[in-house]
C-alpha cells in the first residue's frame, strides 16, 4: 500500500488505477510544468510510480479528473472522502486534475498522538510531500476550515508552489483556546459522545457522515488540537500577499465575522458569503461553492500574468441561482 512520508509520519496514498512502486523514479523524472498537471506517465494504468519520502511520513491520497491540478483538503475530523460524498469531486473531475488528502490523523493516514507532530508547517509540508510524488511544481488549492487553516500556512510557508488559494470556512486569526478545550473534553469522552454532541447542535447526520465520524482517532484529534497554531505574523503576510484568493463562508458560521474582516489585509482577494448557513452547512453546499471556485479559477487561469488587483468583494446568493453574481456596491 502505498505512503508518501513526512516526519515519521505514515500518510497513506491511493491513486486511481496507479500503483507506486519505484521510489527511484522520483529522482530520475522530470517534473512538469507550472499548473500543466500530472506527467502523463502517471496516467497510464499499471504504471509503476515510487513512494513520495519526506521524513518517513506516509500521507494518502487520491487522484481524480483530468486538467489543471486542485489540492482539496479537509476539515476537522473529516477525511478525504468528504469531497466526494458532498459532490465535489463530480462537479470538478471533468475540468481538473483533482488531488484529495487525508491530512495527517484524520483518514487512511498515520495518526501521531504528539501535538509537536501537527504543528502547522509540518502539514503544509504534507501537501508539498503529495505533489512532490506526483511530480506537480504547482498547483491550486481548495481548502475548508482546518484545510483552510493549512491554506494559510501556505501562506506563510510555501506560497511559491501554488497558483492560487480558495479557502472555506476559515479565517487567518488565532482561534480562541476555549473551543479546543471544549473540543477536547468530548473527545477524551470518545467519540461516541463527540458525536452525539454534533448531532444535538446541528441535528442528526447522514449514516455515512456518522460512520466517518465514529471511525476517527480521538487521541489523535486531541493531539492535533493541542498543537501550535503557526500563524504568528500572519497579518503581514496578507499584506504583502499577491496569491489570488478566495475565501467563502456562511453567515451563520462563527468564523463569518474572522474571515470578513481578514479579507480586508488581502489585496488580491475575494470574498463571498452564504446567508442562513452555518460551517457544516456550507461544507456541503457543493451546489453553491463550485460556481464561485469555477469561475474564480477561470479568471486566474486565463491569465496568470496579470495584475493581481482583484478588490475583496461580498457575494450573496439566492437558492434560485444556478451560478456566480457578480460583484456588488456592499464591497467588502
Amino acid at each position: 500500500m502505498p505512503y508518501a512520508n513526512n516526519h515519521s509520519i505514515r500518510i497513506h496514498y491511493q491513486v486511481e488505477a496507479i500503483i507506486l512502486s519505484d521510489i527511484t523514479l522520483r529522482s530520475q523524472a522530470t517534473r512538469t510544468r507550472s499548473g500543466s498537471g500530472l506527467d502523463s506517465r502517471f496516467r497510464e494504468e499499471g504504471t509503476p510510480m515510487p513512494y513520495a519520502n519526506n521524513h518517513s511520513i506516509r500521507i494518502h491520497y487520491q487522484v481524480e479528473g483530468e486538467g489543471p491540478p486542485l489540492v482539496l483538503q479537509h476539515g476537522f475530523t473529516s477525511s478525504l472522502q468528504n469531497w466526494y460524498n458532498y459532490g465535489y469531486v463530480a462537479a470538478l473531475r471533468q475540468s481538473y486534475q483533482l488531488i484529495l488528502i487525508d491530512a495527517r490523523g484524520h483518514g487512511q493516514s498515520d495518526k501521531p498522538y504528539d501535538p509537536q507532530a501537527y504543528a502547522l508547517q509540518h502539514r503544509v509540508e504534507d501537501v508539498l510531500a503529495v505533489l512532490d510524488a506526483l511530480q506537480v511544481d504547482n498547483a491550486h488549492y481548495l481548502g475548508y476550515s482546518m484545510g483552510g487553516r493549512i491554506g494559510f500556512g501556505i501562506v506563510k510557508y510555501h506560497p511559491e508552489r501554488f497558483l492560487s488559494l480558495i479557502i472555506g470556512g476559515m479565517h487567518p486569526y488565532e482561534s480562541p483556546s476555549e473551543s479546543a478545550k471544549a473540543r477536547i473534553a468530548l473527545l477524551q469522552r470518545g467519540m461516541v459522545t463527540y458525536v452525539a454532541d454534533a448531532e444535538t447542535q446541528n441535528g442528526p447526520m447522514a449514516p455515512d457522515r456518522k460512520a466517518r465520524l465514529l471511525a476517527n482517532d480521538p487521541e489523535a484529534l486531541i493531539a492535533s488540537l493541542q498543537a501550535p497554531r503557526g500563524l504568528t505574523g500572519i497579518e503581514q503576510l496578507l499584506l504583502d500577499m499577491t496569491l489570488p484568493c478566495l475565501l467563502y463562508v456562511g453567515e451563520a458560521d462563527s468564523f463569518y465575522p474572522g474571515a470578513k474582516e481578514g479579507v480586508r489585509s488581502m489585496p488580491n482577494a475575494r470574498f463571498v458569503s452564504f446567508p442562513g448557513l452555518n460551517h457544516s452547512q456550507t461544507s456541503q453546499a457543493s451546489h453553491l461553492v463550485v460556481p464561485h471556485v469555477t469561475q474564480f479559477l477561470h479568471e486566474v487561469m486565463q491569465d496568470e500574468s496579470r495584475p493581481s488587483v482583484n478588490p475583496p468583494y461580498n457575494v450573496y446568493r439566492t437558492q434560485g441561482q444556478s451560478g456566480p453574481t457578480q460583484p456588488g456596491a456592499n464591497g467588502r
